[in-house]
């Protein structure tokens, strides 16, 4: 399998902008967000064990991100029904994002060959990027293991 082309971004490089459909089928590019602090987290498919657990954990600090005027996006190669179904049953407060074709993926280097189960496959390396009301990266957070995310990430935003 080839490896897939990706971006090799790093902290304070300027955040590629994104061009997707939300949870609820509406058109969303995140320079609309620029002013603002960012959470972008990429996981790897809605309504898996691990993927819950860290939605739900940005759920529950969503209050405490707001107070730094930060917005909570996730990322993943679902579908709109799929994204909507997974933020109604957890009751997320912020926005999903429908990477289906993977563009968003690749052009923030989360693409990758896993080995899934003694097998390699091609799918989303679950990462986060923090980003700076500039639109520059912040912070990359790579590898990430879901429980405790939430409270890594609002550390960090609390530091700048």
């Amino acid at each position: 399998m080839a490896q897939a082309k990706h971006a090799a971004l790093k902290e304070g490089d300027a955040a590629p902008d994104l061009r997707l459909q939300t949870d609820a089928g509406q058109g969303f590019k995140l320079s609309d967000l620029k002013g603002r602090n960012v959470v972008l987290y990429f996981y790897p498919r809605a309504s898996t064990p691990g993927c819950t657990v860290e939605a739900c954990e940005f759920r529950d600090s969503s209050p405490a991100f707001s107070k730094r005027d930060a917005v909570i996006l996730g990322v993943s190669p679902d579908k709109p029904g799929a994204q909507a179904k997974f933020k109604a049953n957890h009751d997320l407060p912020f926005t999903l994002l429908c990477d289906v074709d993977r563009t968003a993926a690749q052009a923030y280097g989360v693409w990758k060959e896993k080995n899934m189960y003694g097998k390699k496959v091609m799918g989303i390396e679950r990462t986060t990027f923090l980003i700076g009301k500039d639109g520059r990266i912040k912070r990359i957070f790579a590898k990430v293991k879901p429980r405790g995310h939430a409270a890594e990430v609002l550390a960090a935003l609390s530091a700048f």
